[in-house]
């Protein structure tokens, strides 16, 4: 991270990775795909709390509910990691191919989700639906949290957005 901050994504190399924790390249490919990866290494563990979150939550909410459990509990686990967070948002947003990784791992998230959905009974085009709904709820409460030095935690950003986004289809 600190290599991307100082050097750039793009000019930042594998070697300078590796050399600057103590690695060698082979190591260093041991644990990641490719330097990308370095950002986005997380994402495995954040659906399994995404979809967890949502399998657990109590039978019977509406599937928006259901998708808010998981996202709260995404939430929780992102919360202690905030200043990494910024950071990482900072590279992301100043390179094009991360954005589009970034999207990508997003419609990943959207996906597990949905699925995790229609493993609770939720019909399509219902689960996919709102499985869209709620990544866009997360990406919009994670953009503001990550843009905020101190504030709310990331559990209220995602409440604010849930709640934003229940005045909207409510018409008022």
């Amino acid at each position: 991270m600190e290599l991307y901050v100082e050097r750039g994504y793009d000019e930042t190399t594998v070697a300078e990775i590796a050399q600057r924790a103590g690695l060698t390249e082979r190591t260093f490919f041991r644990h990641f795909a490719d330097k990308r990866e370095v950002l986005f290494g997380g994402a495995g563990a954040l659906q399994d709390v995404l979809v967890n979150g949502v399998a657990e939550a109590p039978p019977g909410l509406a599937p928006i509910d259901a998708a808010a459990a998981g996202l709260q509990a995404a939430g929780a686990l992102l919360q202690e990691g905030r200043p990494f967070a910024r950071q990482r948002q900072r590279i992301i947003a100043a390179n094009a191919e991360l954005q589009e990784r970034e999207l990508t791992k997003l419609a990943s998230l959207a996906a597990a989700l949905a699925d995790t959905l229609r493993a609770r009974g939720v019909g399509d085009p219902a689960a996919a639906l709102t499985a869209e709904v709620a990544i866009a709820v997360f990406k919009i409460a994670f953009e503001r949290w990550v843009d905020e030095t101190r504030g709310p935690d990331l559990a209220q950003r995602i409440r604010e957005a849930l709640d934003d986004l229940r005045a909207v289809t409510a018409g008022t």
